[in-house]
């Protein structure tokens, strides 16, 4: 997939989900007649602990094959925290939620990072919604001997980025001004979202017994060097599952959506096509 050299805006728009509303950002190939609708087979598509708000390189190159649906995880982007939200298991029983009010029967899950956490523990309870499963530098899941992932509450914006970020050049995507107030409250938003999530334990002791629940071919995409979450973490996932591959995408870190888009879109879109 080449690069791609300009990205259109993508408007959010908000739907109600069982009484919460959700920001949502859908786009993907367009049928030949004028005005057509987004053909292709759909892919829920859910976010990691930031970089909302936009509608990404990564979500545009994932959009030349497939129906990509971009919701926005309650407490994050333009989606309001919510009273109920306690747990990740919370977000997997609103994401079949959101399932319902879009009318998807079957479709592809992928999930990056903490989404990647709630995607897998989504698979393991409705397996049958599923036609794949791809999970990018997943979080959620124990490696012995090693801290599920490094401490990113008590950094600075600069210090995640650069632990995250293995190839600076593209970080201007995703980069923005701290020192405007509203946004500095907008991130400590979410940080404390992350923090009720995942605080303790910050990973499911449950996950690797339930994976084997998991009836659809999956995907594990690593970074060449993850410095966030544990590069072991794809390979244990991997283990669990029983129909997975792993793949790295050359150069990255953790932040491989922002660092090899349309590389990383590449991989997802050959693995659900060959799968078919």
């Amino acid at each position: 997939m080449t690069r791609l050299d300009a990205v259109p805006e993508v408007v959010a728009e908000t739907i109600d989900v069982a009484g919460s509303p959700v920001a949502l950002r859908r786009r993907g190939p367009v049928g030949p007649d004028v005005g057509a609708a987004a053909v292709g087979e759909p892919l829920l598509f859910l976010h990691g602990a930031g970089f909302t708000g936009k509608w990404l390189r990564f979500h545009e190159a994932l959009a030349q094959g497939a129906d990509v649906i971009a919701p926005e995880h309650v407490g994050y982007g333009e989606t309001p925290m919510q009273d109920w939200l306690e747990d990740i298991g919370d977000l997997v029983l609103h994401y079949d939620d959101l399932r319902r009010v879009l009318g998807l029967e079957r479709f592809h899950l992928v999930g990056y990072s903490l989404g990647g956490w709630i995607a897998a523990a989504y698979a393991t309870l409705f397996p049958d919604r599923l036609r794949s499963l791809t999970l990018i530098t997943p979080a959620g899941i124990q490696v012995p001997g090693k801290p599920p992932f490094t401490d990113l509450f008590t950094m600075t914006p600069e210090q995640l980025f650069g632990t995250i970020f293995n190839d600076p050049a593209n970080i201007g995507e995703v980069m923005v001004d701290v020192t405007d107030p509203d946004v500095a409250v907008h991130l400590y938003e979410e940080q404390s979202t992350l923090a009720r999530l995942v605080w303790n334990p910050r990973y499911d002791r449950r996950m690797p017994r339930r994976l084997a629940r998991v009836s659809c071919p999956a995907l594990v995409l690593g970074a060449e060097d993850d410095r966030l979450v544990p590069n072991e973490a794809v390979d244990r996932y991997a283990e669990f599952l029983p129909d997975a591959r792993v793949q790295r995408i050359p150069g990255t870190g953790h932040a491989l959506v922002i660092e090899q888009p349309e590389l990383t879109a590449s991989a997802i879109l050959d693995f659900q096509g060959s799968e078919q």
